[in-house]
């Protein structure tokens, strides 16, 4: 049997088993995720298609990323959550039960890099797949941890365009929490991406990547918040939010930004902005053979 023949068929049998693996596993975790009301229905449906797809093509180091980055964020949104809640829950236009839109916004671009990666057989094509990868996933991890950790700060938020102390929960607002949340999230998700693969030294630079790339995407995310992100205003509560109908039941007026830039937008836009930049970076941190 020739070699490459046969290398072809091992690869596709690998692939195969991992995406029945990946489908078996991201099952299970979507209805623990469900029945813990970490996930609605739709959101349990996105995390199975994300979960099967980074796992079968991209392989376990990709897909127990994903797991961390999921398991992580579900944690601190639930840590404090009567504190979050009381401070900026009515600003926020979604709870901490994730839906099919909020999954596509944070891991669709990380199941698109993972299928690039599994279908390509090109060593430069793989190594972009994997740069954007951890730039997309480490951006999510970075700007959740931002938010559930920022929330809670002791100090005002200050707009990131101006400087502004603004109210807890403000889209566009920074606190130096959560700055730190941010980048200790993102280097976090590197160093676990590092570990899935055996800790090897070629890529011991994965988690400097993540850090830089995702505090990027993190702080994109955070400007676009203050300038383009569509923001309301409640005549009843005298509030600004990110919900056309207010938690009080009045319906809110356009403030600022654009009508279509929701939040999901943001995230999805966010995390399009890490990849880029961690792919820009990838030649000077990842090796040739991925």
């Amino acid at each position: 049997m020739p070699k490459r023949f046969y290398s072809d068929t091992t690869d596709s049998r690998n692939i195969s088993l991992r995406l029945m693996l990946g489908l078996l596993f991201s099952s299970s975790i979507g209805l623990v995720a469900y029945r813990r009301q970490s996930l609605d229905k739709s959101g349990v449906l996105g995390a199975i298609a994300s979960g099967t797809s980074i796992v079968g093509m991209g392989g376990w180091s990709w897909g127990l990323s994903l797991i961390y980055f999921f398991v992580s964020s579900s944690l601190l949104s639930s840590f404090q959550a009567q504190e979050k809640a009381s401070v900026a829950a009515d600003k926020f236009s979604k709870g901490s039960r994730r839906d099919l839109s909020q999954a596509a916004a944070n891991g669709g671009l990380a199941t698109f890099f993972a299928l690039l990666y599994g279908f390509s057989r090109s060593p430069s094509m793989r190594r972009i797949a994997k740069a954007g990868f951890t730039g997309a996933i480490a951006t999510a991890t970075a700007d959740t941890w931002a938010t559930e950790l920022g929330v809670l700060s002791t100090s005002s938020p200050r707009l990131m365009t101006s400087g502004k102390p603004v109210a807890p929960g403000t889209s566009g607002a920074v606190t130096l929490l959560g700055m730190a949340a941010s980048a200790l999230g993102a280097s976090s998700l590197g160093f676990f991406f590092w570990a899935g693969h055996g800790f090897r030294k070629p890529l011991a630079s994965t988690p400097l990547l993540a850090l830089l790339s995702g505090v990027v995407g993190s702080c994109f995310d955070s400007f676009l918040g203050a300038t383009l992100q569509a923001i309301y205003y409640c005549p009843s509560c005298k509030t600004e939010t990110e919900l056309r109908v207010h938690r009080c039941g009045a319906r809110t007026e356009s403030l600022r930004g654009l009508a279509w830039m929701n939040n999901d937008v943001v995230n999805f836009l966010a995390t399009a902005g890490g990849s880029a930049v961690a792919i820009g970076m990838g030649s000077g941190f990842l090796p040739e053979e991925v």
